[in-house]
């Protein structure tokens, strides 16, 4: 094989700090020759673990697999960050090249038959290998990997589910540049007339978002989250909420030839066939497998279990809600582009609190500082920001994670602003995984918001919303940053998908304790804590129009075990399935759901979430219940809570088996009812 060109800063050695990629040098034509030579590569190390005359045991073979294809993964890790949080043309052109192209290999890695011929060797006599728990643990989801991936196919199977994992990623890009397509091109300029009700940093957000786009002077709103959402909460002009709704609704619909649905037909016909493949009647099976719920019946179970007391809940606020607008002399007839506005005055009302009242005392780095330093009570780390380090945007920044006892255990990437060359949404991501065995490797992870960039010189304030937001993405990024196993396999997010959520939502607590709350949130321009009773009525006001929080989301959950649940390969008019299946449902006609088909990214932009969407509420259970430990403690930073937390949850990656690990955090299983009372669904 070739020496890679190491005029390709991709493939010299990575000599920045703490082996960072090197941001600045990397142009979007390294990454197509770099990938390739990378591949390559990881085939050679494979073929090596294959012809090993040896008889397969951990280390010639299990451990050698797990450490293949390290210059692969950064450079693929360090791509598709990059295509997520800064793209641009060259670079999207670059993937639809390789997206595929990683896509099979990926595929053809977890179906090399001499590998997996070793890996099944091992399976069959595991109980007698001496191996310790992470031993035991790598095999097994290795293997499983593999057999998930085809291993156990036919030759023509095999085959037919590489093309199928190729033919998916070239889809899947596509879907999701549809998407940010649509999301940067969407504009609704605005006169001074029609900044009615806006409350100044709104106002400000549209001046600084017309000012991005060379038109200084004017004011836009744009479909990103943190700025329609707010226009629709506090606009006063119905027609330009209705405007902006049905934008906001219509993404990955907005333009015909950027149009979604025959995407979305061609990625579930290709799903149903790939689970057919595997033997199973539709993809919900195949997908939920290898996941604590197993089986589509648990996850219907679970939402129809919340789903029945949030339509009751949403039908009290529903007529609440219309006799509050009649009162006030508006039309009862409230539309989904009016429910938001509506609800927020009724909020101001009955709970004497708003997102302008409160927003002043959230700015985005004392709230930053707030969640560090609840990291630090609980778990014992710093963070301290390193300047002048080259990133790839200069709204990201960089920060050294410490450990009194570890020294440097990781290093975390901030990116909190929305651009035209960020997708939307918010999420977490790694560039390097933490591991152990050749030695301490410290990982690298970033979390990406889209909160509106203030104009010079002003802070970022948070909405509640917001501020949940931050704290639930770093709560996925201590994930990253505390793992602490010694194979890449089990390290930190790299877990089952029904239990990554928890460590995120978990963290979303301690946002609004008040002890929290008492000693970060201060007036920007003052200084002042806020007011204790200013705390209280945020408190009082956590389950206000919960109802409609909770169909929004389960909506979009129970519509994709829908999809993904059907029979056959072939949907048809997927506007007209969503609105039967809506309609089936007992949707009310004053929401949508959270996601609609054309632009639901966690379903189509990869497969990770596809029949999984109802993770976030499976892990809400037992976030829900978890909390309730530092509740029974009487202290949100218990000593002993926080300790048996970091061991089995934060720092156990996927070392321990999900439901394992959370009794052995919890000492029992979680407890529904917790969920249902955190959401006001049930009399606490």
């Amino acid at each position: 094989m070739t020496a890679p060109d190491l005029t390709n800063p991709l493939l010299a050695p990575w000599g920045e700090p703490h082996g960072l990629p090197p941001f600045a040098a990397t142009l979007p034509a390294h990454y197509e020759p770099a990938l390739h030579w990378a591949m390559a590569d990881h085939v050679r190390e494979l073929d090596a673990i294959a012809g090993r005359a040896a008889p397969a045991d951990f280390s010639n073979t299990v451990l050698p697999f797990d450490r293949a294809g390290a210059m692969l993964r950064r450079i693929a890790m360090l791509f598709q960050n990059m295509v997520a949080a800064e793209t641009s043309p060259a670079l999207q052109a670059v993937e639809r090249t390789v997206a595929p192209l990683l896509a099979g290999h990926d595929a053809s890695v977890l179906q090399h038959p001499g590998v997996f011929a070793r890996l099944d060797a091992l399976m069959t006599r595991r109980d007698g290998l001496g191996l310790d728990t992470q031993q035991l643990r790598t095999l097994e989801r290795i293997h499983l990997d593999f057999c998930l991936a085809g291993a156990r196919l036919d030759a023509a199977g095999r085959l037919r589910a590489l093309a199928i994992a190729q033919h998916l990623a070239t889809l899947q890009t596509q879907f999701t540049q549809n998407v940010l397509a649509d999301e940067s091109a969407f504009e609704l300029e605005l006169t001074a007339a029609d900044l009615q009700g806006l409350p100044d940093s709104v106002r400000a957000a549209a001046a600084q978002a017309a000012l991005d786009r060379g038109k200084q002077g004017q004011w836009i709103i744009t479909l990103s989250r943190s700025l329609v959402v707010p226009f629709l909460t506090h606009s006063t002009r119905r027609d330009l909420r209705q405007r902006a709704w049905q934008a906001w609704v219509r993404r990955g619909q907005l333009a015909p030839e950027r149009d979604n649905a025959p995407v979305i037909r061609q990625i579930l016909a290709l799903r149903h066939e790939l689970a057919r493949l595997h033997g199973q009647a539709h993809f919900a099976d195949f997908a939920l497998h290898d996941t604590m719920a197993r089986r589509p019946q648990a996850v219907m179970d679970l939402l129809q279990r919340a789903w029945v007391p949030a339509l009751a809940k949403f039908d009290r606020e529903r007529q609440a809600l219309q006799a509050f607008v009649a009162e006030q002399g508006g039309d009862p007839d409230v539309q989904p582009w009016d429910w938001r506005h509506w609800s927020e005055r009724m909020r101001a009302a009955r709970h004497a609190i708003d997102d302008a009242l409160v927003k002043p005392y959230f700015s985005l780095e004392r709230m930053m500082q707030a969640m560090f330093d609840c990291a630090h009570r609980l778990f014992g780390i710093t963070f301290r920001e390193r300047q002048g380090v080259a990133l790839y945007h200069a709204d990201a920044r960089m920060f050294e994670v410490h450990s009194a006892t570890d020294g440097l255990i990781g290093v975390f990437i901030s990116d909190n602003f929305a651009r035209q060359s960020k997708r939307g949404g918010a999420w977490m991501n790694e560039y390097r995984y933490q591991s152990s065995v050749d030695g301490p490797v410290v990982p690298i992870v970033g979390n990406h918001n889209n909160f509106n960039k203030p104009a010079p010189g002003q802070p970022c304030l948070l909405s509640l919303d917001d501020l949940r937001t931050l704290f639930h993405e770093f709560g996925h990024g201590l994930h990253g940053l505390l793992s602490n196993v010694t194979y890449e396999r089990l390290a930190g997010t790299r877990v089952l998908r029904d239990f990554v959520e928890l460590p995120s939502q978990l963290f979303e607590h301690w946002a609004l304790e008040p002890a929290v709350l008492a000693r970060h949130a201060k007036h920007f321009e003052t200084g002042e804590p806020i007011a204790a009773a200013l705390v209280d009525k945020v408190l009082a006001a956590r389950r206000f129009n919960q109802g409609f929080e909770t169909i929004e989301y389960l909506s979009s959950a129970l519509l994709d075990q829908a999809l993904h649940c059907h029979p056959g390969a072939e949907l048809g008019d997927l506007d007209a399935f969503e609105r039967t299946e809506l309609d089936r449902l007992g949707m009310p006609q004053q929401l949508a759901p959270r996601h609609r088909l054309p632009h639901f990214l966690h379903l189509f932009s990869g497969p990770e979430y596809a029949a999984a969407y109802y993770v976030y509420i499976w892990a809400e259970v037992l976030d829900a219940d978890a909390y309730e430990a530092f509740v029974e403690a009487g202290d949100p930073f218990a000593p002993g809570v926080a300790a048996r937390l970091l061991r089995s949850v934060y720092a156990a990656g996927n070392s321990l088996e999900p439901g394992a690990a959370y009794r052995a955090f919890r000492g029992r299983d979680p407890d529904i009812a917790a969920m249902l009372r955190k959401r006001g669904l049930v009399a606490a």
